[in-house]
């Protein structure tokens, strides 16, 4: 989170004031409101908000029509939600190597392809956007549906094109870690009106048919789904953030610019699959080793992070999927069901060495879009010492 204020204060009081909490209401309608404003300022036919970027990417799935038999392709380093949608759709996550940018390989995810594979789950981490133009060309050639997790690029870009609006459909998050923030919260894009008619339902199975007239132009027969349906409040907070979406990452680009251009003759960055769309929260730079990547970023006032040490960002950490617990209950668990039967992968720590390798190598340093240019400069100096 990044710039939140009296906006949003008003937006919250005028929902109370109007009693208008419930999504379907007759009175704010800010939750429609808000998909009308994603609408356009994303250019895709359909969004729909929701309560997180997972609730996102399993409707998105579900909407693909994945399911048991099916393997999904994600890359080795993503927040493990992003596996854990698939295993809720009833497939099989298959994890693939990233390249050096940090985002899922082309090559990698060519190479895992299979008759199975019915869809591949490129993300943005951090920001970085993944290699599209290569990603969509495989997929498109394979017959496999591309769901892009822009869950951390909220507002980002690769060409022309916002993240999440260039596979098939998009995930994006509203949660208080993330560009913009409604608290908690996510929303799917697509273009793909099956998608979205089949995600709608699903994300909302107990209400879109008795409430409102969500139903009035779906063509699709009600199915049992789930509950990820959100309220006036958040809604009515994003769409305040929404208005300041594009000045954060104006900002933050200008900052990361400036910040880099002031120590590019001192270090390495991390490659971007497309500088200008990148959207600026970041600064990665490549050590030669572990040992100094680990020392720079503990140096006085950098505060760098190393991906490897993230936690449930490195699959190697994905306690549930790398020991295959899928659900409670085994029968309702994908890793046991037996049209899952031969696409089990053997999951073991070691079988992404490159991405392990490189997340150890790596330090990010956090930018903000409200640093002065006093504060860079401070920042800059204490870089370059620490880089000596």
């Amino acid at each position: 989170m990044y710039r939140i204020g009296q906006e949003e204060l008003n937006a919250v009081a005028r929902v109370i004031e109007t009693r208008a909490l419930f999504k379907i209401n007759k009175s704010g309608q800010d939750a429609m409101f808000a998909e009308e404003e994603m609408k356009e300022k994303f250019g895709t036919s359909h969004a729909l908000l929701m309560t997180s970027g997972h609730a996102a990417l399993t409707s998105a799935l579900i909407g693909m029509g994945i399911g048991p038999g099916d393997e999904v392709i994600v890359p080795a380093y993503t927040y493990i939600s992003s596996a854990m949608a698939v295993v809720a759709a009833g497939a099989i996550p298959v994890i693939v190597e990233v390249d050096d940018t940090l985002t899922l390989s082309p090559k990698a995810f060519e190479a895992a392809i299979t008759k199975n594979t019915k869809a591949v789950i490129p993300v943005h981490i951090q920001g970085f956007p993944c290699k599209m133009d290569e990603i969509c060309e495989i997929a498109k050639k394979n017959g496999i549906k591309v769901l892009e997790d822009a869950c951390q690029a909220d507002g980002g870009s690769f060409g022309a094109k916002r993240l999440g609006t260039i596979g098939d459909a998009g995930a994006l998050s509203f949660n208080y870690y993330k560009i913009i923030t409604a608290g908690e919260g996510g929303a799917l894009l697509t273009d793909d009106k099956t998608i979205f008619e089949r995600a709608l339902i699903y994300h909302d199975s107990s209400a879109v048919a008795y409430f409102g007239d969500q139903l009035s132009d779906v063509e699709t027969d009600l199915f049992c789904g789930n509950e990820y349906r959100t309220n006036g409040i958040s809604a009515a907070i994003l769409r305040e953030q929404l208005k300041k979406m594009d000045d954060i990452i104006s900002d933050l680009r200008r900052n990361k610019k400036y910040v880099m251009d002031a120590i590019s003759d001192v270090c390495e960055f991390v490659p971007s699959n497309d500088i200008n769309g990148d959207c600026g929260t970041t600064i990665a730079i490549k050590f030669d080793s572990a040992e100094k990547a680990a020392e720079f970023a503990a140096s006085e006032g950098i505060s760098g992070t190393v991906p490897i040490n993230t936690g449930k960002h490195v699959y190697k950490n994905w306690t549930p999927i790398m020991t295959k617990k899928g659900a409670l209950h085994p029968l309702m668990d994908p890793f046991k069901m037996e049209a899952n039967r031969d696409i089990v992968p053997d999951y073991k720590d070691d079988m992404c060495p490159f991405t392990l390798d490189i997340l150890s190598k790596v330090v990010y340093i956090g930018v903000n879009p409200d640093w002065t240019k006093e504060r860079m400069d401070e920042k800059i100096a204490l870089i370059r010492n620490a880089l000596k």
